[in-house]
């Protein structure tokens, strides 16, 4: 096959000796597939290595930073922030996903260790029936969604409510620098030690998570387990305006009540039920009964989902959903009487518990609402706050959408919001936008088939992607000037320019430490800028 321009002959003999010619992609397919992500589609990749052991990892990296050419990693590719997107010709990608075992689970040490090109999904299957479970386990995407790409992007959802980010589940990491050394962090650098615990002298460990991949390629993670909390409920509520759903959010965060706690405004709940279809409906009722506590439980939980169906959401403004798990009935009950008592002391009406229940039941499902519900271009944006500056921003937020108004309806671009909690301390506002514009293969690459041939489509849409690329744009530089900071930072957040002088030298002298030619994702966290 013919190489083009930008490749390196020489290279890619060599790597194809070192992983086996099958495991270096050079056709046009790959090199395209594998350089796009949710959002961008740039430059191709010159290869696409896929290594399956750590040795290989390590002379591949060595390997192609040797040669001179840059070297990204890439995990399920769920990201939308330019993370592994290629900024210079002659990148070599490196996909992890061939290094995907469940190395160790030590239920007496209370830990399990993985390699990162392994799935969240795959994880919580290894885990199933153990008993056990990481504090967080993973994203909604987490059918492709890596466990090192969610520490390279610092990923949220389940547990985090509880438990926080992706970051705060791992407590030890092996990690492959510029020139291929390999780096132990946490108890597991201790030379007669196990990852047992994750702080030993300086903390190594957080150097290498949240850093878009600019530090090195983790290769190896270990997470804390936790007991797996079998008493569960869940609960939904209408709320008529953002700022109760808010109010009563931060104060089921700051009570620590919850696994999961989420909100969608009327737009992004209307566009959920719109592209979710109605065998959907029923494989997804299949999960709940599954997922029942009991025959008699399983079959409530069933009859009540079937007779609820979709009419619950009729007339329902800003929604919020409540998912809880505890040790014991006694603090379930508990748990779930306070959460009625803060939303209710809102504003808040009750509404059917369907969207938790079949979102617990089935937590990895595929990912078809990368797209909308008549094919439009998904593209979020977010910010995370602490929550007194929640409402605040979310005010702002809305101010942009209104200014610019005009434009949006003219170009038919649909906004909507998805709300979070991380923790005790930080609420998540994540602005989605829906743009009639063409899809790209990384979208018919995960979007499933039978969904992707019923949507009407669009065709390519400049001015549409615009307009979106200009306010997405304008609530980056606005959650900057409010203090807000970001997950996923990839190449699209501030980082470099809004963070203090001396910390960012600090983190400077880090990269060069680790990676003095800057060839590990060069522009990653705007490191090389």
């Amino acid at each position: 096959m013919a190489l083009a321009e930008s490749q390196d002959p020489s290279l890619i003999d060599a790597l194809s000796a070192r992983v086996g010619v099958e495991h270096v992609l050079t056709d046009e397919a790959s090199r395209v597939l594998y350089a796009q992500d949710v959002y961008t589609k740039s430059i191709p990749a010159m290869a696409v290595v896929r290594p399956g052991t750590l040795e290989e990892l390590s002379g591949v990296v060595a390997a192609v930073t040797a040669a001179g050419h840059a070297v990204v990693p890439r995990g399920g590719g769920m990201s939308y922030t330019r993370g592994y997107v290629p900024q210079e010709t002659g990148t070599v990608i490196v996909d992890m996903q061939r290094m995907n075992r469940v190395l160790e689970i030590n239920a007496d040490d209370m830990y399990v260790t993985v390699e990162c090109g392994c799935t969240w999904k795959e994880l919580s299957e290894a885990l199933e029936g153990s008993g056990l479970r990481t504090t967080y386990w993973g994203t909604l995407s987490g059918i492709h969604a890596t466990v090192g790409g969610g520490l390279s992007q610092n990923s949220i959802f389940w547990g985090s409510a509880r438990f926080g980010t992706a970051a705060d589940a791992v407590i030890g990491l092996e990690v492959v620098l510029a020139d291929g050394t390999v780096v132990k962090t946490g108890a597991g650098a201790q030379v007669n030690g196990s990852p047992f615990f994750r702080h030993y002298g300086p903390d190594l460990t957080g150097l290498f998570t949240a850093d878009a991949g600019a530090l090195g390629f983790k290769t190896v993670a270990t997470l804390r387990l936790i007991p797996v909390r079998e008493h569960r409920d869940a609960l939904s509520f209408d709320f008529d305006d953002h700022s109760s759903l808010i109010r009563a959010m931060s104060e089921i965060a700051r009570a620590e009540i919850a696994d999961e706690v989420f909100g969608f405004d009327p737009y992004l709940s209307s566009v959920r039920l719109q592209r979710e279809s109605l065998m959907s409906d029923v494989k997804k009722l299949a999960g709940v009964l599954k997922s029942g506590k009991g025959v008699v439980g399983a079959i409530r939980d069933g009859a009540k989902v079937a007779m609820a169906g979709r009419r619950f959401m009729d007339g329902v403004d800003f929604s919020m959903h409540v998912m809880i798990e505890e040790k014991s009935a006694a603090a379930l009950e508990t748990s779930i009487a306070e959460a009625r008592r803060i939303c209710v002391a809102a504003g808040a009406k009750e509404i059917e518990n369907s969207i938790p229940k079949i979102i617990r039941a089935n937590p990895f499902t595929p990912l078809n609402n990368m797209v909308g519900p008549r094919g439009e271009r998904w593209v979020p944006i977010h910010t995370l706050l602490p929550h007194s500056k929640a409402q605040a921003v979310m005010d702002k937020t809305y101010a942009v959408f209104e200014d610019h108004a005009g434009e949006l309806e003219e170009h038919g671009i649909g906004t909507g919001f998805l709300f979070a909690a991380v923790s005790t301390n930080a609420f998540v506002l994540e602005p989605v936008f829906f743009t009639p514009d063409a899809l790209n293969e990384i979208h018919r690459e995960y979007v499933e088939d039978s969904v992707l041939e019923k949507l009407p489509g669009f065709e390519e849409n400049a001015e549409a992607a615009a307009v979106t690329a200009k306010l997405r744009q304008a609530l980056i530089d606005l959650y900057e000037q409010e203090g807000g900071i970001h997950m996923q930072i990839g190449k699209s957040y501030p980082y470099r320019s809004g963070l203090h002088r001396d910390s960012l030298a600090l983190v400077e002298k880090i990269k060069q430490a680790v990676d003095p030619a800057c060839r590990v994702n060069p522009g990653a966290l705007g490191l090389d800028d």
